[in-house]
């Protein structure tokens, strides 16, 4: 079975996901995998799909039309076979929040200090919430740590990042939950 990557983006309004899905359905594809949100004005969706017999991306080709014609940016990628499996993370699930004023640089030195260490990023959302006088940048990261790094270890080095970004940040345990 081919699996593919899905990526749909365009301007925000009601309905996108149906339409979508309505596609898909009438393909007579499976759904695996799948992310979305609001970017802006902007609407993003991220899927990834499979179906018995279709192969190529070529063969997809006139499904998507309509969604083109409605003004979404349409992209489809071919996965290498084990690119529609979640890899297997060894290590303690973490969320990270992230609070401060709105201003530029807080992305990159919070993330820069996880990758050094070997965290994996499995999913990261940014917002401005707030006022337009007083936004506030609230960026939230749950993360994967590499097996002999504890939760309490990460929030002593993401603390020394308070001060110099002037930024509340914390850490905390997630447990999963099993079916």
């Amino acid at each position: 079975m081919s699996h593919f990557a899905l990526t749909i983006i365009g301007r925000d309004h009601p309905g996108i996901v149906a339409k979508v899905t309505e596609v898909l359905y009438h393909l007579g594809c499976n759904i695996a995998d799948s992310s979305c949100t609001i970017l802006g004005g902007q609407f993003a969706m991220i899927l990834i799909i499979s179906h018995p017999d279709l192969q190529e991306q070529a063969e997809f080709d006139n499904a998507f039309a309509a969604l083109e014609k409605d003004g979404l940016s349409v992209f489809l990628r071919k996965l290498q076979p084990g690119g529609e499996t979640a890899p297997q993370l060894d290590g303690e699930l973490c969320m990270i929040s992230v609070y401060g004023s709105d201003k530029p640089g807080i992305v990159y030195p919070v993330v820069k200090e996880l990758g050094d260490r070997q965290i994996n990023i499995t999913d990261l959302n940014t917002k401005l919430v707030g006022s337009k006088q007083n936004p506030v940048y609230v960026m939230m990261i749950e993360a994967v740590l590499p097996v002999g790094l504890e939760v309490e270890q990460l929030s002593t080095v993401l603390n020394r990042l308070k001060q110099d970004l002037q930024i509340d940040i914390s850490v905390r345990s997630i447990t999963p939950v099993e079916l």
